[in-house]
């Protein structure tokens, strides 16, 4: 079980904008209006060393939005334990960890709208970001998800 699985089974993420894997792979992520989908994926790290120099680097996460996917799963958003944190993430249908994009300052993520496999995420501060559900590192070119939020 990876570092990221185990805190996810309570609802945990590290404190760092980043999208996790539940086989262990995270990247540090970045706001961007610039880029597609207005996220940019940058650098791989190893979330077990952040958390192993400093277990309390954690937010527990909580819902406030989600997309059934049926047999595939959901798509969660929401918040995390300080005001201005918000995560997005898919699941399996048992909740387990697909990926998660944890990030510090977007605030909270209330709203979904999935198009195919596009699905845009938006914060209660107005943040909007659109990922592949199947993989959030492939840049989204000009989709954008047309049905409104759920």
């Amino acid at each position: 079980m990876t570092a990221i699985e185990r805190l996810w089974e309570d609802y945990r993420l590290p404190i760092r904008d980043a999208l996790h894997f539940a086989d262990g792979h995270s990247f540090d992520v970045a706001l961007d209006a610039d880029a597609p989908g207005c996220l940019r994926v940058l650098a791989p790290f190893d979330p077990a060393e952040g958390l192993e120099s400093d277990p309390s680097w954690v937010s527990s996460v909580d819902g406030l939005a989600e997309v059934d996917l049926g047999s595939e799963g959901l798509l969660w958003g929401g918040e995390g334990s300080h005001g201005s944190e918000g995560f997005i993430a898919r699941l399996t249908v048992d909740r387990a960890l697909i990926w998660a994009i944890f990030l510090q300052e977007a605030n909270p993520f209330d709203r979904i709208r999935l198009s195919g496999n596009v699905a845009t995420f938006g914060s209660t501060s107005g943040v909007e970001v659109t990922v592949d559900i199947d993989d959030p590192r492939t840049p989204i070119s000009g989709q954008v998800p047309a049905a409104g939020y759920s």
